[in-house]
């Protein structure tokens, strides 16, 4: 994490900034947050990401005091002092009131956080280990991005120890849901296959951007059940995430190897590059 951070409405070192104990979204983890891509400086699809979290928040209940303008304005800003023209930001709301051990104080409603850092190292090819019902579909806040993340948290640290590089996680139901931390894709001859989102899966913003991308690649795009019978019939899989973007997977344990990176995996990470490369918003803050 680079040492410059975004507490509120101040740039900051990190180790000067306070936060309540008895604030409401540490005790809780009652808060929303995103992760984006920084390109030469600016954030990468934010007017997607800011979309998402104002509606996480209002399912979550949580006060909205901030302008989209005014945070993205914080980012750039953030990057700038952190010399990180290229690497991440995590965007954090996290609630500050309510609750019978709350203690804030005279804090605002919400707090605003954002830290910057490097590009995580992914390898080249993923490997995933099947997670059965790690997902609740029906739940009221399936599909939020919550700062409440530890069941997925605990499931990637159980398989990073087994030498996986992310989890495939399944729905009560026994479809495929997605990774902890990425969107999952199968490949089919020309038609690329990902779960829906009734499936309790994130609605990712690189996800959103593909299906988007996929059919002006050539491809065709469908959300469908995925059962885990699928994965016996896909050419290629790929999993989709702000820090990996398009990841080839070459192998689905127990039981599934697929030659990685394919063709068609290939010719859509350039199809997302060059999506990002038109697409990239370098309005000054």
């Amino acid at each position: 994490m680079d040492r410059l951070i975004v507490h509120n409405d101040r740039i900051l070192p990190l180790e000067e900034a306070r936060l309540s104990p008895g604030q409401m979204g540490l005790l809780m983890g009652w808060g929303v947050f995103t992760t984006l891509r920084i390109y030469q400086g600016f954030p990468f699809a934010f007017d997607r990401h800011w979309a998402r979290m104002t509606h996480d928040a209002e399912r979550l209940g949580i006060p909205w005091t901030y302008q989209q303008a005014a945070v993205r304005a914080a980012i750039v800003k953030l990057a700038a002092a952190n010399q990180r023209a290229e690497g991440v930001a995590r965007v954090s709301f996290v609630k500050n009131h309510g609750g019978l051990w709350a203690d804030a104080g005279d804090r605002p409603p919400t707090d605003l956080l954002v830290f910057t850092r490097e590009l995580a190292q992914w390898p080249a090819v993923h490997r995933l280990k099947l997670h059965s019902e790690a997902i609740y579909s029906a739940g009221r806040l399936a599909g939020a991005k919550m700062t409440s993340w530890v069941q997925n948290a605990s499931v990637l640290e159980k398989v990073h120890a087994e030498g996986f590089d992310d989890a495939l996680l399944l729905n009560e139901h026994g479809h495929i849901a997605e990774c902890t931390s990425a969107n999952f894709f199968l490949i089919r001859g020309r038609t690329v296959l990902t779960p829906p989102l009734s499936s309790g899966c994130l609605p990712g913003i690189t996800r959103e951007v593909l299906a988007e991308v996929i059919p002006r690649a050539g491809y065709t795009f469908k959300e469908q059940d995925l059962p885990v019978e699928e994965l016996s019939r896909a050419d290629e899989v790929f999993i989709s995430s702000t820090t990996r973007e398009v990841a080839a997977v070459g192998a689905v344990s127990p039981d599934w190897n697929y030659q990685a990176p394919g063709k068609a995996s290939l010719a859509l990470e350039e199809a997302f590059q060059q999506y990002v490369k038109t697409h990239l918003d370098r309005t000054p803050a």
